[in-house]
């Protein structure tokens, strides 16, 4: 094994109790629907296991895992083929998700706009790209 997966093997389930534990928390508390939370990583991982016993990025796929934020949750969106190295039903787009996020501030991501420093209004997604109707509606 190389040393993420020994790594991994301690921090995952550390994730898994931290993050367990503060969805319950916060639904326990009545906030949950006021916290967004995403886990997220910056890039998906090859579906093999390279020559160093490791796995590559991957830009083929990713996940996300969200909850709270007022979103319909609980539920598997998309999926891939039987390796994870493609999408065969719903990709997600992560502009998508950026509008998703948006959506549960209150923000209407194909309305609002944040402006340059030379004074040029610009969108907080790229045109196209709405809130995930399985999480919001």
């Amino acid at each position: 094994h190389s040393k993420h997966f020994i790594t991994f093997r301690k921090q995952l389930p550390a994730l898994d109790i931290g993050l367990s534990a503060l969805i319950s928390d916060l639904a326990e508390d009545g906030r949950l629907d006021d916290v967004s939370i995403v886990v997220w990583g910056e890039f998906g991982r090859t579906p093999r296991i390279n020559k160093l016993n490791s796995r590559d990025h991957w830009p083929g796929t990713s996940f996300a895992l969200m909850a709270g934020g007022g979103m319909r949750t609980g539920q598997v969106i998309g999926a891939t083929d039987k390796e994870a190295a493609y999408p065969i039903e719903r990709p997600v787009k992560f502009q998508e998700v950026f509008a998703t996020l948006y959506h549960c501030i209150g923000l209407d991501p194909s309305m609002t706009t944040v402006t340059d420093n030379q004074g040029r209004p610009h969108y907080l997604v790229e045109a196209g790209n709405h809130p995930m109707p399985e999480l919001v509606g």
